[in-house]
């Protein structure tokens, strides 16, 4: 019986390591903040650690090979009581490429609306039925919207299940003290960043996910020429967003992530494909002409 018992937990111990669904490096740090010891951020940092990487997010089961690479780095700008901070948090997701090491980043997020209590050495548990507390709302929003977008950009549409649980989690924190969840308060928050994600107006940008991952990228390993064609075309499809949400929080989030590596990725293109994505860029995310204009330079 013991022996049974012994394996029937072994078999509940394999399964349950291998439904983590991510490999999350979080890293907190407090510049301005000398007066709290480095023990109570090293364990803020642990305990969004093991949020993040020992719960099981989905109903998936994710081998560690599969575990979605992530970074989350929190900067304490200020402590107001023994146990209330506030800050940013920046949020960077990358996806990796088919037949290559390479990781192609996707989300590249800077929320500056971080307010939270926190207590040493506890830990940080979240209820998908209701609001527990603000950190870990914050935390398991991202944790769905990057399982939203992973999840996009290996099907078409396929993040969306965990788009409505980002959006469920936002819902839940509409009475919530701190910031970052309201509509009203800013057109770059959470609310706005998952409100966006699903409506109509945004599926090309979904789409755009998938196309430029999955079409583009992943074909690369075989055929470099119709990858990049298809990652042209993606970019191309991005005009209607723009068109119906001008400078919208979404596109920005994505162009965060993704300038540089267009920059690099269409140098060595052709130039008439070359400057139609310039021309494309320049108007969809203006923000970064001056580094897109470095793909127009001539080769030396």
């Amino acid at each position: 019986m013991r022996i049974k018992l012994f394996v029937f937990l072994l078999l509940v111990s394999f399964t349950a390591a291998r439904a983590q669904e991510f490999n999350c490096k979080v890293s907190v740090i407090a510049p301005k903040i000398q007066s709290t010891p480095k023990r109570v951020f090293e364990s803020m940092g642990t305990s969004i650690t093991e949020l993040m990487n020992t719960r099981r997010w989905t109903n998936l089961n994710f081998s560690p090979k599969e575990r979605i690479d992530c970074n989350m780095l929190l900067t304490i700008t200020e402590q107001s009581s023994a146990d209330h901070f506030s800050g940013t948090l920046q949020v960077i997701y990358s996806r990796p490429v088919f037949g290559s090491d390479y990781l192609s980043p996707v989300v590249d997020i800077l929320d500056n609306n971080i307010q939270f209590t926190f207590l040493e050495n506890t830990q940080i548990e979240f209820s998908p039925e209701r609001f527990t507390n603000n950190l870990s709302s914050v935390v398991a929003f991202y944790a769905y919207f990057i399982l939203g977008v992973d999840g996009d950009t290996y099907s078409p549409m396929g993040g969306s299940d965990f788009y409505s649980q980002a959006q469920t989690v936002v819902s839940n924190a509409q009475n919530a003290s701190e910031p970052g969840w309201k509509a009203f308060e800013d057109q770059k928050n959470r609310y706005w960043l998952i409100d966006n994600q699903i409506q109509a107006a945004f599926r090309p940008l979904r789409q755009f996910l998938y196309d430029y991952h999955r079409n583009g990228f992943d074909v690369m390993y075989t055929d470099l020429a119709k990858g990049r064609k298809a990652c042209a075309a993606a970019i191309e499809a991005l005009k209607s967003v723009h068109q119906a949400k001008p400078s919208s929080y979404n596109l920005q989030v994505l162009f965060n992530a993704k300038y540089n590596e267009l920059v690099e990725l269409f140098k060595g293109s052709d130039p008439q494909e070359r400057a139609k994505v310039y021309n494309t860029l320049q108007i969809i995310d203006p923000g970064h002409i001056n580094q897109y204009m470095e793909m127009m330079k001539p080769s030396r």
